[in-house]
């Protein structure tokens, strides 16, 4: 990697280029020999200071690391693949016998249907040499907004051959629409008054997307307000804050059955067909718990419930094995510890997730104590931007049911994704414009 006399200048920053031909090499060779930068992250972050004036949402210290200046190079034909298995995942949730073996698990809210499907799913991969793999589903992905204003500001290293998969403006419309829209399907119309939900939420790291969020709802003539859940209130007349009724949620709470005493009113209202919630508990039963993947991964079993045979072969392949811990298994998955990966039903954001060649004797007694899923091991894709610089990187696939939004990459160090990583974050990806041949 050299600095080029025709290398881009983003603000005060000069990018580098490669020393390789990034218009005709493969996704594999760049990935682990392009170095050149394609965002200006000091530049990202001025304009999404001006996106959200008189607000001091973005620190540089705290965010220094949310964005990362590389992107991943990945083959159509990948990207394609995953946007199959996304809409593969919405068409199994729709058969009922499917649906009623994964509320068996589920919390007794999540019996509740709001007549909706939930929204935006996260769905994360790993690229592996036999094609992306599956590895989780969640209910209420963050990001989506954020790398839509990343796509914004890529300048691909080689656009006649790379770019991003859509424009960050048809991502935010998408994304946005895919929101309100299934808040009008609970409601029937729609929504007048919408409060954006977390816990503490200008503590949140992804606090700067809510803001976005609201701008947006605001911009399609939905009143927005950002609220703690505490701050609702259920009464005879519906859910409300200090400054007026609410009749829609975008639910940011990863209390996904709503159990905490904090968001009682909030699951009151949403029983009582009050409001519209999205996601809905029901929703993260049916796609996030952890514990669907080895039923998703059951060509056999999908097939019985009336599944074509098609998608449930899809599925079983993207899918690496995975199956529940019981008391009838753990011994051989202990035995077999370093080809899996351990993960909670019921978690999220890698939290009591476990390598398993990392796993202690002691972890491994205290996770039996939790739900928890053993997933084979597939390994993430390598980003080598330098030669002394090595990060890990995942794919997540962000789709509604009218189709797939947006993908975009994590670039990281260690065990799980993180936003701690010097030059990791969140990554562009670039794709071909057409499948590769082998």
């Amino acid at each position: 990697m050299s600095l080029h006399p025709e290398s881009k200048i983003f603000g005060l920053m000069q990018i580098p280029t490669c020393d390789i031909d990034c218009a005709d090499t493969d996704p594999e060779a760049l990935n682990r020999r392009c170095g050149c930068a394609v965002v200006d992250i000091n530049q990202l972050r001025h304009t999404l200071e001006a996106a959200l004036p008189g607000l001091d949402a973005i620190d540089p210290v705290r965010h220094a690391h949310l964005f990362s200046p590389y992107a991943l190079f990945v083959d159509r034909g990948a990207l394609d693949a995953m946007g199959s298995v996304a809409a593969a995942v919405f068409r199994v949730a729709r058969h009922p016998r499917y649906v009623e073996h994964v509320l068996r698990h589920a919390p007794e809210i999540a019996r509740h249907d709001p007549g909706s499907a939930g929204g935006v799913l996260g769905l994360d991969f790993h690229l592996t040499v036999e094609g992306p793999r599956l590895i989780e589903i969640n209910t209420n992905p963050g990001g989506l907004l954020l790398n839509a204003f990343l796509l914004d500001a890529v300048q691909s290293c080689a656009p006649a051959a790379w770019a991003p998969w859509a424009t960050g403006a048809a991502a935010r419309e998408a994304g946005v629409s895919a929101w309100i829209e299934d808040a009008q399907r609970q409601l029937g119309r729609m929504p007048r008054r919408m409060a954006i939900v977390d816990v503490t939420p200008r503590e949140q790291f992804l606090y700067p997307e809510f803001e976005l969020y609201r701008q947006a709802f605001q911009s399609r003539g939905i009143d927005t307000v950002i609220r703690a859940p505490e701050e609702l209130i259920h009464d005879r007349n519906g859910l409300r804050d200090a400054d007026g009724p609410v009749d829609a949620i975008y639910n940011r709470l990863t209390d996904f059955a709503l159990r905490e005493p904090a968001c009682q009113p909030l699951a009151a209202a949403y029983l009582a067909g009050l409001i519209a919630l999205t996601p809905h508990p029901r929703a993260h039963a049916v796609y996030a718990d952890k514990r669907n993947l080895a039923v998703l991964d059951a060509p056999q079993l999908l097939e019985s419930y009336g599944i074509d045979a098609s998608t449930a072969n899809l599925l079983a392949k993207a899918i690496p094995s995975t199956v529940e811990l019981t008391a009838g298994n753990r011994d051989a998955l202990w035995a077999a510890r370093d080809h899996y990966f351990f993960k909670p039903a019921s978690g999220y954001g890698s939290r009591g997730s476990y390598r398993g060649d990392k796993v202690t004797r002691r972890t491994w007694e205290a996770m039996a104590t939790a739900a928890y899923v053993a997933q084979a091991f597939a390994p993430p894709s390598v980003r080598i931007p330098h030669a002394d610089i090595t990060l890990k990187a995942d794919v997540r696939c962000f789709a509604s049911e009218a189709g797939t939004l947006l993908f975009a990459a994590r670039l990281y160090q260690g065990q799980t994704t993180n936003m701690r990583t010097t030059h990791g974050g969140f990554a562009a990806v670039l794709t071909s414009h057409e499948a590769r041949v082998p």
